[in-house]
């Protein structure tokens, strides 16, 4: 069984030790992480793009980008997930095939610091291996992962994203599901609440061997979706064998054409909604830019009301598909 944990939130903290010292905290501003894709009018991938190309803004106020970086230059973690939830069964070797193509694609000629970790869900979310660059050691336990009834998606998620918060670098969780979800105890809001705490990108690869869509977990997709957008990643919906194989193709692409931004936030209005809407943008026009929607920050005491933190995130997801 997946060991359960629980966060003391910085919002408890601060009631804890009274207003004087919060005020004192607000002057300590984190530098906030994004980390971001750009592609051209023809969907292509574009490289060699400088700090200045982007723009950035903190709930609507514009941000001075303080840090930026090509990939190259950052150690990378991937949660790997594999659903292996009885709906998923007879499909899962098709799945840890292409999974295992995956890893060693993504192994190869990689910093040494890059390492990945293998999860399995179905009722109970299994970690596999603890994060590591032994390609070995994931190919093997790729080879003999086996699963139950039920399936903990966001649980999945929300355990993942616990893992990668405390690691350096750009993060990310690669998702092999049908896009089901039944046994969770933790719900799509504080799954994402979690990876945005985390500083995680979901990229969910939604396997279809039923390309109808009267066969699709089309809910189960979309909340996907709303968190692959939320997070700056994207969803795959391939079948199985080369389109499989294509997707986690596309998705090394990506993790290898990233940019890492950072600014520290200045002039915002004070909120009691830890939740801030983020943008980034492009200065040239024909450039479309992919990063996450938002991040978990400071919130003060001494504000208005607010919304649930837990649901803000997937809401402004939401809302930007309206």
């Amino acid at each position: 069984m997946y060991r359960w944990r629980a966060r003391l939130s910085v919002v408890a903290v601060i009631a804890a030790i009274g207003v004087a010292a919060w005020a004192q905290f607000r002057t300590d501003v984190r530098l906030v992480h994004v980390i971001a894709t750009v592609k051209n009018g023809s969907g292509q991938l574009v490289g060699g793009l400088e700090k200045s190309d982007f723009t950035i803004s903190d709930n609507g106020v514009p941000q001075e980008v303080a840090y930026f970086a090509r990939q190259t230059d950052q150690p990378l973690s991937v949660a790997l997930m594999i659903d292996t939830s009885g709906s998923t069964a007879k499909d899962l070797r098709f799945e840890t095939d292409s999974a295992a193509k995956f890893v060693r694609a993504l192994l190869a000629d990689s910093n040494p610091k890059d390492a990945v970790s293998l999860y399995g869900f179905d009722y109970d979310v299994n970690q596999e291996t603890g994060f590591t660059h032994r390609l070995d050691l994931i190919v093997s336990k790729l080879k003999t992962i086996k699963g139950d009834a039920g399936t903990s998606l966001f649980d999945a998620i929300f355990y993942g994203a616990e893992d990668l918060e405390p690691r350096e670098g750009r993060k990310v969780m690669v998702i092999v599901t049908d896009g089901g979800n039944t046994t969770s105890h933790k719900d799509s809001h504080q799954a994402l609440e979690a990876a945005q705490l985390a500083d995680a990108v979901i990229y969910p690869v939604v396997v279809m061997p039923i390309v109808n869509d009267a066969g699709r977990n089309i809910g189960g997709e979309n909340v996907l979706t709303y968190m692959a957008q939320g997070t700056g990643g994207r969803t795959f919906v391939p079948t199985l064998g080369a389109q499989l194989d294509k997707a986690f193709r596309d998705i090394i692409s990506e993790l290898r054409t990233e940019y890492v931004l950072g600014y520290y936030p200045r002039n915002l209005a004070p909120t009691r909604n830890r939740f801030h809407t983020l943008q980034v943008g492009m200065k040239k026009p024909e450039l479309q830019v992919f990063a996450r929607n938002g991040y978990y920050g400071d919130a003060d005491a001494l504000a208005g009301p607010s919304a649930p933190d837990s649901r803000v995130a997937l809401d402004a997801v939401k809302k930007s598909k309206q």
